[in-house]
């Protein structure tokens, strides 16, 4: 019974890449960022190779990395979520999907309105936690829903759950998903619930992303093909759309997260896990937390041993990112960075440098080979190496 085991460090980039200054990202270093901090701490990741990756020196180099290691290169044209995972599942997107920095146009707000039957609140990028506390007031008497966007190619509703249940939001968002197709095709549409009152509102954990489908296949669409199973952790089955998943969980946070691995890796089965860890993207590198992303990276670190403890003959871990966030710039959004790449497992060469890769797709190659599958998608297969 052969399993990966395929993490994701939702932001973790590990230093700009050469066009960074084309997306306004020049300088960003997300994990050099979080070593400042005196929270910080990967002796775990460090051993299996995690600072021998080219860019990512903080501190002396493992001397002999029980993994590999690679650093990745985003092929694609963007920097968000989606765009990230699609390319480590194989699909390079050339084109960036649409974003909004002046807002939605008028005939989309007005359409989104009619269909929903409700009233639209601010339609500008902004802040999660500021929109609510800007207009969560007005939402609150008037039942309007708060629309807005953020660098990335998004369209966010938010609502009160004593205003607007939940189901009627996802409701609204599904309206939204229908709508944005096409030209104005954004990567996601997200429900952001949340509560409290006016001064201490905060959002609740039934976020729902509602997603573009990949563009084409994906290493989830050719496993699940092959009769393998694709267990979805997180944001997994919104991120494709459901498209290959056979199975998923959703998650609270990387606590959460990090739990619902261990019970699948008790699980007898043949194929993929594939794992979103939310919290360093969501929690801290938006919101400039510096601290806080320094710990929650030392706490995946003085988890990790748990995981490697319940890997058995077959399996291969990999733990890699989407993109960066670096949380010690001025800006809060996405940043254009290397992500890293660490494998570990019986069949994987310890202490092998794969180097620096032209797309992360290498990844979604790596898995179906590992499968007997012939890739029909982009990418190499390191292992064959």
């Amino acid at each position: 019974m052969k399993r990966i085991f395929l993490i994701v460090l939702d932001s973790v980039g590990i230093g700009e890449m050469p066009d960074a200054a084309d997306f306004g990202d020049e300088g960003s270093h997300t994990v050099r960022a979080a070593a400042a901090s005196k929270c910080f701490s990967m002796p775990n990741m460090r051993k299996l190779g995690f600072f021998n990756i080219a860019g990512n020196r903080i501190g002396e180099p493992e001397v002999s990395p029980m993994g590999a290691f690679a650093r990745m290169t985003e092929a694609s044209k963007g920097k968000d979520t989606t765009i990230g995972h699609w390319e480590i599942a194989g699909a390079i997107s050339l084109q960036p999907l649409p974003t909004y920095p002046q807002g939605f146009p008028e005939e989309l707000i007005r359409e989104f309105s009619d269909k929903t039957g409700r009233g639209v609140l601010c339609n500008k990028p902004y802040s999660g936690t500021e929109v609510i506390r800007d207009y969560g007031e007005q939402h609150m008497e008037s039942g309007d829903l708060i629309v807005y966007t953020s660098a990335d190619s998004v369209f966010q509703v938010a609502a009160h759950e004593a205003v607007v249940p939940v189901e009627e939001l996802y409701r609204c968002c599904q309206i939204a998903r229908d709508m944005l197709v096409g030209r104005h095709g954004v990567g996601r549409v997200i429900a952001r619930p949340f509560e409290g009152r006016p001064g201490s509102f905060s959002r609740t954990v039934r976020r729902h992303d509602f997603s573009l489908a990949p563009p084409k296949t994906t290493m989830l669409d050719q496993l699940a093909a092959h009769g393998k199973e694709v267990l979805g952790v997180g944001k997994i089955y919104d991120i494709f759309a459901g498209r290959g998943v056979t199975d998923f969980v959703r998650t609270s946070g990387n606590a959460d997260g990090i739990d619902k691995t261990l019970a699948y890796m008790e699980r007898e089965f043949e194929g993929l896990c594939f794992v979103n860890l939310v919290d360093f993207d969501m929690l801290y590198g938006h919101r400039n937390d510096v601290e806080g992303y320094a710990r929650a990276l030392t706490y995946f670190d003085g988890r990790l041993p748990e995981i490697l403890h319940k890997m058995k003959e077959e399996d291969i871990l990999m733990i890699t990112a989407d993109h960066g966030c670096d949380p010690s710039t001025p800006s809060t959004d996405h940043s254009r960075e290397y992500t890293p790449l660490v494998l570990y497992g019986k069949h994987v060469p310890a202490g092998r440098d794969f180097g620096t890769r032209p797309t992360f797709a290498d990844i979604g190659a790596t898995v179906l080979a590992y499968f007997g599958i012939e890739p029909q998608i982009d990418g190499q297969n390191l292992l064959e190496e």
